[in-house]
C-alpha cells in the first residue's frame, strides 16, 4: 500500500510545476493533457477551453513523488487542511528552498532554531500549499 499527495491547481499546474523546478529543483516525470485523453471523454470531463491543461502529472521532489493536476480549471485553488514537509540536509539548503517558496507566497513562521531542529519554519507558496521546512536532526 502506498500514499502520495495529489495537489489541485485548478487552472495554474503548468505554472506550478514550472515554480517547483526552480525553487525545489523538480522533476516532471508525466504531464499529461486533457486534449491527450484517449477516445472521446464523457460528457463534462474536458470543460471548453481546457484542452492544453493538465489532466494528470507527477513529479520528483527529493526521493518523494508528488501527483498534480489542473483538476476543475476555474482558477480557484484552494488547498487546506494539509502541509507538505519537506526535511533538508543543512541550514544553508533550507535558507535557499524556504526564500525560493516565498516568493509570491506567505510566510506563516520564518525560519528559526528550535529544539527539534537547527531550522524549522513554514510558508505558503503562491499557489497555496503550505510547506514545513525543517533541518535532519543528526544523532
Amino acid at each position: 500500500m502506498k500514499v502520495e499527495a495529489y495537489l489541485n491547481f485548478d487552472g495554474r499546474c503548468e505554472e506550478a510545476l514550472e515554480f517547483y523546478r526552480g525553487a525545489l529543483d523538480a522533476q516532471v516525470t508525466r504531464l499529461m493533457r486533457y486534449k491527450d485523453m484517449p477516445g472521446t471523454p464523457q460528457p463534462g470531463m474536458v470543460p471548453p477551453g481546457t484542452e492544453e491543461k493538465v489532466m494528470h502529472s507527477s513529479f520528483q521532489v527529493g526521493n518523494t513523488t508528488l501527483l498534480a493536476s489542473d483538476c476543475h480549471c476555474q482558477g480557484k485553488a484552494t488547498i487546506q487542511g494539509i502541509s507538505l514537509a519537506l526535511e533538508v540536509a543543512n541550514d544553508d539548503e533550507a535558507e535557499r528552498r524556504f526564500a525560493a517558496l516565498s516568493v509570491g507566497g506567505q510566510v506563516q513562521m520564518p525560519l528559526t532554531k528550535t529544539f527539534f531542529s537547527s531550522k524549522f519554519g513554514t510558508v505558503t507558496d503562491r499557489f497555496g500549499v503550505t510547506w514545513m521546512l525543517i533541518v535532519e536532526m543528526h544523532s
